[in-house]
C-alpha cells in the first residue's frame, strides 16, 4: 500500500499516539453504550445533540423536515455501502426537499478500519464537514480500508485537507479523532443498531420497517406498509430498483 508524504509528522511518534488513542476508542465503542437509556428516545425521527451521543446529533442528507426520513446503519468500510451512496445522494436531490436520509453507524466486528474512519467521520463533523468527508470516505475506501494505521491516519489527514480546501483546523481534527465526544456519538449509534437487531450494512428502515432490499427473507420477498399500503417486491434488488423502490416509498408517504 503507497502512503500519503505530503506532510510532515514529525516522525512516527504522532503516528503511533493516535492509533493508541484509536485502540481506546474501539474497545469503548465495539458493543455500544450500555449505560444509554435508550427507551427514551424515537429511532424513526431526527436525534438531536445530547449528552448521550456526545452532543452530536444525527447526520442528515436533504431536510431533517423533509416528509419523509429513510434511516441508513452503514459502515464506511463496507463496499455495499460505497456502492449505494451516490446513489442516495443524487436521489435526495432529485426528490429535492421531499425526502431526508439519516445516516448511523453500525460498525461491523471484521472492517478493521472501520471505527477509525468514522471516528475521522465525527471529527470533520465538528468542524462542518461531516458530509463531505463521508463522501470522501467512500469514494476513497479501496486506498484506505484495508491499510495500516500509520498509512490510515495520513490518508485521513489528507482527505481532511482535500474536503476544507485546507480551510480546516488539523490539529483540532487529530485531536477530536479520539475525544469522548465522538467515541459517544459512535457508541450511541452502535446502540440504536443493536437495540432495532442491525446485523449487516448497509441497513435501511422507513417508519420502523427494515427495507429488506439486499436479501430477501425467507418466502423470497420483502415488503413494507406505506399509509395503510402495502409495498412489495421479490427478492433482492440491483442498486437502481433500490432507488425505484425508494421512489414508490416516498411518493406513496406523501400520497402521490
Amino acid at each position: 500500500m503507497k502512503r500519503f508524504s505530503g506532510f510532515s509528522v514529525g516522525g512516527v511518534a504522532a503516528v503511533a499516539v493516535i492509533a493508541a488513542l484509536l485502540i481506546i476508542v474501539i474497545v469503548a465503542i465495539v458493543n455500544g453504550n450500555h449505560e444509554v437509556d435508550y427507551s427514551k428516545y424515537d429511532f424513526n425521527s431526527v436525534i438531536g445533540p445530547d449528552s448521550d451521543n456526545g452532543n452530536i446529533g444525527d447526520h442528515v442528507k436533504g431536510e431533517a423536515d423533509a416528509p419523509v426520513l429513510i434511516f441508513e446503519y452503514a459502515d464506511f468500510q463496507c463496499p455495499g455501502c460505497a456502492s449505494v451512496n451516490t446513489k442516495i445522494n443524487k436521489i435526495v436531490e432529485e426528490l429535492d426537499g421531499k425526502l431526508a436520509v439519516v445516516y448511523r453507524s453500525f460498525l461491523l466486528p471484521y472492517h478493521q478500519n472501520a471505527t477509525a474512519a468514522a471516528s475521522a467521520a465525527e471529527a470533520a463533523g465538528l468542524q462542518g464537514y461531516w458530509r463531505e468527508y463521508a463522501d470522501k470516505l467512500f469514494k476513497e475506501q479501496d486506498e484506505w480500508g484495508y491499510s495500516s494505521a500509520a498509512d490510515r491516519t495520513e490518508y485521513f489527514k489528507k482527505y481532511f485537507v482535500e474536503v476544507t480546501d485546507g480551510k480546516g483546523d488539523l490539529d483540532k481534527f487529530h485531536t477530536d479523532i479520539s475525544s469522548t465526544a465522538v467515541s459517544k456519538k459512535i457508541s450511541f449509534d452502535m446502540g440504536i443498531g443493536k437495540a432495532i437487531d442491525v446485523s449487516a450494512t448497509p441497513a435501511f428502515y422507513v417508519d420502523g420497517q427494515f427495507i429488506d432490499w439486499g436479501d430477501s427473507d425467507k418466502n423470497g420477498t420483502g415488503s413494507v406498509v406505506i399509509n395503510g399500503e402495502t409495498i412489495s417486491w421479490d427478492g433482492a434488488l440491483s442498486g437502481d430498483e433500490f432507488m425505484n423502490l425508494i421512489k414508490k416509498i416516498v411518493n406513496t408517504k406523501i400520497g402521490k
